[in-house]
């Protein structure tokens, strides 16, 4: 008999939903409005938000923690701009980094007219913030199948053993293809996070938006249920008790 990890499940089905005309927001999360008994955080990660943005649209973040966010455009561009300075313009297949202090605020807009953008929001606690420099990454799911490709990762210079930092993974596999990832760093946690497709994580069925925490792995093995199934993986500095 196979024995499954300490884990927890977040149904896709499940999450938060606000919605206006112009915006919607599904909250994997409690969030805003949004509080469910059983959506606590998992570990330092507290935020994470699939967001539709029509054309020409603005929303605006207050970073309540000191914070590693990470953004995500799914379906289109993104633009952004936070109290610090930094700014850019996001297109898929990059993700950016920012390191903020609490207090920061962060404006996200769609640069489009008319259509609108798909986009992830995921912001990680980071009490021993190390570094507010910003970092972009690019990768390319479709040139580099069934493998796990760098998301993100702690800047070298503050990779110091002893203060634990987030890391993130994505990959795009085509069904019965298979994948370990093993942590950066020990003593993480791992949550898994199904962006398309069906995936099974550690033993566990996973469909489209739904999320999984897992704790005490030496590794995580993953295997796609369902063609150009994408998946993201991130590890998850673990939050210390007093």
């Amino acid at each position: 008999m196979i024995s499954q990890s300490a884990g927890k499940i977040f149904l896709a089905e499940e999450r938060g939903h606000n919605e206006l005309n112009w915006f919607r927001s599904f909250n994997t999360f409690n969030f805003g409005s949004f509080y469910n008994e059983h959506k606590h955080p998992f570990e330092s990660l507290y935020i994470l938000n699939e967001d539709t943005l029509a054309g020409n649209r603005k929303i605006s973040m207050l970073a309540e923690n000191d914070s590693c966010i990470v953004l995500i455009p799914v379906v289109g561009a993104i633009s952004f701009k936070d109290s610090a300075g930094n700014s850019g313009l996001l297109q898929a297949g990059q993700a950016q980094v920012l390191n903020v202090y609490a207090g920061t605020t962060l404006e996200i807009s769609n640069p489009y007219e008319e259509e609108s953008v798909n986009f992830l929001q995921i912001w990680i606690k980071t009490p021993d913030l190390q570094s507010t420099v910003p970092q972009l990454f690019e990768f390319d799911l479709d040139k580099n199948p069934n493998q796990l490709l760098e998301l993100f990762s702690p800047q070298k210079k503050t990779l110091v053993k002893t203060v634990p930092q987030p890391h993130g993974v994505i990959g795009k596999f085509s069904g019965r293809s298979e994948a370990v990832y093993n942590p950066a760093q020990s003593g993480n946690a791992l949550f898994a996070y199904v962006i398309e497709g069906n995936v099974e994580v550690q033993y566990r069925l996973m469909n489209p938006r739904d999320g999984l925490g897992l704790w005490d792995l030496e590794e995580m093995e993953l295997e796609a249920l369902s063609e150009n199934a994408i998946v993201l993986i991130l590890e998850i500095p673990v939050l210390k008790t007093v």
